[in-house]
């Protein structure tokens, strides 16, 4: 996938008022492969990190435990400059430090937070459809050896270094488009 060319593609679904398009690197999340790609517009910087989405699949419907799917932006960042391992609760760090990466039995949210935000209407924003309601997230995760497994309960898991690096390549309303 080129970045012009997809970047192109969102440009005419959405015109010319969608903010950024054409001038900033965006993230495609194949949930089928288990990859994000951090597309940059110099192709030698595109970025590709191994994640975990939803165990039910891809689906927007609040309280399904889906991955949603589409065109979002983020948000908000969260998390910058602590530890890594941070452990978050309701987007706070909690001053507790994971250092497990075989926690299977907790959903923690670690190290980092990229809060996702639809912008389909009817699709993946508004109703029972809303991503950013449903508190859907790129974050890192004490359950790095399930990594390329479905396994999440409907965020986007990332390797704790990786979702530094991530983190630090991206800005509040770059694209986030959901496969």
């Amino acid at each position: 996938m080129l970045w012009q060319d997809t970047s192109n593609q969102i440009a005419t679904k959405y015109g010319a008022n969608m903010a950024l398009v054409g001038e900033r690197p965006f993230i495609y999340i194949d949930t089928a492969r288990q990859c994000l790609h951090h597309i940059d517009i110099e192709p030698e910087r595109t970025q590709c990190y191994t994640i975990s989405t939803a165990d039910a699949g891809v689906g927007n419907r609040l309280d399904s435990y889906k991955t949603p799917f589409g065109v979002h932006r983020i948000k908000q960042k969260v998390g910058g400059g602590e530890p890594i391992g941070m452990v978050f609760n309701a987007r706070q760090p909690t001053g507790r430090i994971s250092s497990q990466i075989d926690n299977q039995y907790e959903d923690e949210i670690t190290t980092r937070i990229l809060w996702l935000d639809g912008m389909e209407k009817g699709i993946n924003l508004g109703g029972v459809n809303d991503t950013f309601s449903r508190y859907i997230y790129i974050h890192g995760t004490s359950d790095e050896k399930r990594i390329g497994q479905a396994v999440s309960h409907g965020c986007i898991r990332m390797k704790n270094q990786d979702v530094i690096e991530l983190f630090d390549g991206v800005l509040v309303n770059d694209l986030v488009i959901i496969k």
